[in-house]
């Protein structure tokens, strides 16, 4: 299982030909307390890049981009009764959705974890 991570901090991590993607825990800091997460219908086909859900928190609302391409199969659904999630566990329960990936050949362009971090680093 390998993860991968994008320069707007989302993560994907690739089991097979499905992706699990979330947002960073870098991004969770960023944007404090998450009051509202609006989740893709399952189905929806998204292009890398394309806005794939939107975070909503108390500093701001923010898009969340897909980090492959692909088609929806599955959401997480306990992010819209309880977003706080996100803050408690971005990086695991609080994963968002899961793509069928339509294009395993686009991971090459993401960051890994140490690359990521170095990444982030810069940022601060």
């Amino acid at each position: 299982m390998d993860v991968y991570f994008t320069r707007e901090h989302e993560w994907i991590r690739i089991e097979g030909g499905v992706g699990t993607v979330g947002i960073s825990a870098y991004a969770v800091e960023q944007l404090g307390d998450i009051t509202f997460v609006e989740l893709p219908k399952p189905g929806k086909e998204v292009a890398r890049s394309e806005v794939l859900c939107v975070v909503e928190s108390v500093k701001a609302a923010s898009d969340v981009y897909a980090p492959l391409s692909g088609w929806v199969k599955d959401v997480n659904s306990a992010l819209e009764s309880a977003p706080e999630i996100l803050n408690q566990s971005p990086e695991e329960e609080g994963w968002m959705v899961r793509l069928e990936i339509s294009g395993p050949d686009e991971a090459r362009d993401l960051l890994t974890r140490p690359e990521y971090d170095e990444y982030v680093r810069g940022l601060e």
